[in-house]
């Protein structure tokens, strides 16, 4: 492959854009190539390379880059009647009603631009209708980019993740780890009339895909409960693409008190939503007094486009085609790992797939029970303690190998995955049996 144009533009971008890239995730070494379009489930970039594409704008994009034909109506039409109007119309309406419909815990719902705003405006909502301060992440979540959650270290020694974030805001800040039941009793048991909410995503999507344990999420309920906090998933990632179109917390049977949403709620144009029961969402002004606005929130071609991407789902065979080819890939990787490199792990769900880097390989017997389509914490699998656990088990994976071999050689076989070790890959409607073989052919050759 050539990449003279990609090259070029990357030149051009340093001079104007910081790194070269509007977001860090895609600044891929030596340099990112430039994408001209989409096309179904390829994109093509500036030098005219064809790529199978699993990462999907990073999970918006359940249909691929082709639009069902209603979806793309409702989008053109609303674009051409005015960009906005800075008052009220009736699709967001109707995509409330939609979601409202759908997700057990959202009896109202507050449109927002991003899921970092969709997550900021969470963490003040609990706080205001709690009247507390303190927050709990899980170690290796993410939350997108603000203050409040871009904190690390462990409950008892919390510090600011990046430069410029005051070490303030990590006092309100209380990091545990993901599927660590007793980290979690044990904060509650000294700041429990402290925690305004536990956040936490159903699954680490943005840490290499990692399953709660069983039990764990709802011993997080029971402790919320019973102390007077909020339990907030923040499903930006797995919202209407894990357990379809009652979110992961339909498939997990755990309900929280507010749900964050963003990606795919949207149809692939920039969105977040905040939902959850009535009596919480109804402290947002100006119902209430907990403050939060937004020029252009319920954006009406982001509300068509969301609306029409999720009824498109309801009505089609969607989800049961994104996970079965999924499942399929999972499946087929994890074949080729036992056979190849059985210390990797295979992890994911539905429609989201990783291979984890992980570094030792345990002693499984011959025919010995195993998650054959993706690590789900089984108890009974022979990997299950092999298995990543928390967000520090993904990074101590092999990350560099992936960044810098593994990515690279899937790049010039024509498969474009997420170029690190940690984000989720996304299988769409628009992939293929035959893109399935194809990818698999790549794995064996690069793994």
């Amino acid at each position: 492959m050539r990449h003279d144009e990609s090259r070029a533009l990357y030149d051009r971008a340093l001079s104007v854009i910081p790194g070269g890239v509007n977001s860090s995730v895609r600044a891929t070494r030596p340099y990112p190539f430039f994408v001209e379009r989409g096309d179904g489930a390829h994109v093509v970039d500036a030098d005219g390379n064809r790529y199978l594409d699993y990462v999907m704008g990073y999970g918006p994009l359940l249909y691929g880059h082709d639009m069902p034909d209603p979806v793309r109506a409702a989008v053109q039409s609303h674009a051409s009647e005015g960009p906005m109007y800075g008052a009220p119309t009736e699709i967001e309406v109707d995509l409330a009603e939609f979601v409202a419909r759908h997700v057990p815990s959202v009896e109202m719902i507050r449109f927002v631009n991003s899921g970092t705003e969709a997550t900021v405006s969470a963490v003040r909502l609990a706080r205001g209708y709690t009247g507390r301060d303190k927050i709990v992440v899980m170690q290796g979540g993410y939350h997108g980019a603000q203050e409040s959650t871009l904190v690390e270290g462990s409950f008892d020694n919390a510090a600011p993740s990046s430069p410029g974030i005051p070490s303030s805001f990590a006092e309100h800040t209380i990091p545990v780890p993901f599927n660590d039941a007793a980290a979690a009793e044990r904060v509650f048991e000294e700041h429990g009339d402290e925690i305004a909410a536990v956040l936490t995503e159903p699954i680490l999507a943005n840490t290499g895909i990692v399953h709660p344990v069983d039990g764990y999420h709802e011993r997080l309920r029971e402790l919320t409960e019973s102390h007077g906090a909020l339990l907030i998933f923040d499903e930006v990632i797995t919202g209407f693409r894990v357990g379809g179109l009652q979110c992961a917390q339909g498939k997990f049977g755990v309900t929280p008190d507010v749900t964050t949403f963003g990606k795919i709620v949207g149809g692939g144009f920039p969105v977040g939503a905040i939902g959850g029961r009535a009596e919480i969402l109804e402290q947002f002004t100006p119902a209430g007094d907990v403050f939060q606005s937004g020029t252009f929130s319920g954006h009406p071609v982001t509300m068509a486009a969301g609306y029409e991407t999720l009824r498109y789902a309801a009505e089609n065979d969607v989800y049961d085609h994104v996970n079965r080819l999924g499942e399929r890939l999972r499946a087929g990787i994890s074949d080729i790992v036992a056979d190849q490199a059985p210390a990797y792990t295979v992890v994911g769900t539905d429609s989201m797939f990783k291979t984890v880097f992980t570094r030792e390989a345990p002693d499984v017997d011959e025919g010995a029970p195993t998650c054959d389509a993706g690590c789900t914490q089984d108890e009974s699998c022979a990997r299950y303690d092999h298995c990543p656990k928390t967000g520090a088990d993904v990074a101590a994976a092999e990350t560099e190998r992936w960044e810098r071999i593994f990515w690279q050689e899937m790049k010039d076989a024509g498969i474009f995955l997420t170029p690190n070790q940690f984000e989720s890959q996304f299988v769409s409607y628009a992939h293929t049996d035959a893109d399935v073989e194809e990818t698999l052919e790549a794995y064996k050759e690069a793994l």
